[in-house]
């Protein structure tokens, strides 16, 4: 589905809702899985948190989780030490260009039995469910967190539990603490210290509900719509102060773009107040998923960004480095990429009427759908939203944004 957006000046003021974050619910379905004692609330309704939970309760035969990386991940390491499981894991052909030879190497490590069935390192791959014959592992920890919060979200199901060493610098910290943090809450003693996690063995928890905190990246959208818009303020739930998100960066960073954030029972209100500075620089290693948003936001009010940190991003949906610089450059912007950096220059134009593409990848459209306060635009594959946040469009009608 293609989408224009017509150019609107301002927001309308509003409360809006915004459903579980997925990384949190797609870490607490696999710790439900283990421990069926737990209740979630306000889970993710986002495709890859259906995917999630839909191979979960089929556990078994050929399992396509499409373009969810988290979950192809997570359902690795899941499977893995499932007893008696025999499993095949497949995706997207964008999925099955994903590396997945780190995890797949540790896992192996410690005796469970996962073959490549195409490109080796890479998707679809078949598992066969065992019991680990060893308690300790080591991975590289620069290349993408995932592979170490899998891990730790089956350390406590293993019979020993899990030691896990880290090789090199740990890329995306606070994902690895928000692991820590949920398995903390349902009772399960976790460790991480240096360059070493370890995390003890748990037959059975406590009876308890989870209340999962909405998204702080579907949020990031909405701080950049307050940034370029000239007026209005949004008011979104359900959000904590203390956050495990990494992403809840935003609220210190949008400071800068003039966005103050005002937490009030479990709400946050963002509100245009001040003026914009003239340069951004960021290092952004610990929250990669909210650069998209921030290069947006500085190219659509004119000034220089220069973000680092970003890595991983070459191996997301899409090279969303890559993507970033195609599109900024066909609405005007000038931009310098490197493996693991961004620079845009500052620019007083905007060129109207142009299609942006996605690339499959849900947060090209998420992130440069703000720019309708500055201009004309349209989506290409609009639909691609609902990845991480299904009712994207209908919460922009609800602010004043015109489609067609």
């Amino acid at each position: 589905m293609k989408l224009k957006l017509a150019q609107l000046d301002t927001i309308l003021s509003r409360e809006l809702k915004i459903t579980g974050s997925k990384s949190e619910t797609n870490r607490s379905l696999l710790l439900q899985a283990f421990y069926p004692e737990l209740l979630l609330q306000n889970i993710s309704n986002s495709d890859d948190a259906n995917t999630m939970r839909e191979a979960l309760a089929k556990g078994s035969g050929v399992i396509d989780v499409h373009h969810a990386g988290t979950a192809m991940r997570f359902l690795t390491a899941y499977f893995a030490v499932k007893p008696g499981v025999d499993v095949i894991l497949t995706g997207s052909e964008r999925m099955q260009q994903r590396p997945i030879k780190i995890l797949v190497d540790a896992l192996r490590t410690i005796g469970c039995q996962i073959e490549y069935l195409k490109k080796e390192g890479y998707p679809p791959i078949k598992i066969q469910g065992v019991v680990p014959v060893e308690n300790s592992v080591s991975l590289k920890a620069n290349v993408s967190s995932q592979y170490i919060s899998a891990l730790m979200l089956i350390g406590s199901s293993l019979t020993a539990g899990l030691t896990i060493h880290l090789e090199g610098e740990v890329t995306s910290v606070p994902y690895i603490n928000m692991t820590k943090q949920l398995l903390f809450q349902i009772g399960i003693e976790t460790k991480f210290e240096g360059n070493r996690i370890s995390i003890n063995p748990q037959t059975k928890v406590a009876s308890q509900t989870i209340t999962i905190e909405s998204d702080w990246s579907s949020a990031s959208y909405f701080y950049s719509m307050m940034a370029l818009s000239n007026d209005g303020e949004v008011t979104l739930s359900f959000y904590k102060k203390e956050s495990y998100q990494g992403d809840a960066r935003l609220a210190t960073i949008y400071k800068s773009f003039g966005v103050e954030t005002l937490f009030i029972n479990d709400t946050i209100t963002l509100k245009k107040k001040s003026k914009t500075v003239d340069n951004i620089v960021l290092n952004l290693v610990d929250a990669p998923d909210i650069a998209q948003t921030i290069a947006v936001t500085c190219f659509g009010l004119g000034i220089s960004c220069n973000l680092k940190g970003l890595h991983t991003l070459k191996i997301k949906e899409t090279d969303r480095l890559l993507a970033l610089k195609t599109e900024l450059e066909k609405l005007g912007g000038k931009v310098h990429i490197t493996e693991d950096s961004l620079f845009l220059e500052p620019s007083s134009h905007i060129h109207p009427d142009i299609t942006v593409e996605t690339y499959n990848d849900h947060r090209m459209a998420l992130a440069f759908a703000p720019l309708a306060l500055k201009t004309s635009l349209s989506i290409n594959d609009a639909d691609v939203v609902t990845k991480s946040y299904p009712d994207f469009w209908n919460d922009l009608e609800r602010l004043g944004f015109k489609f067609s």
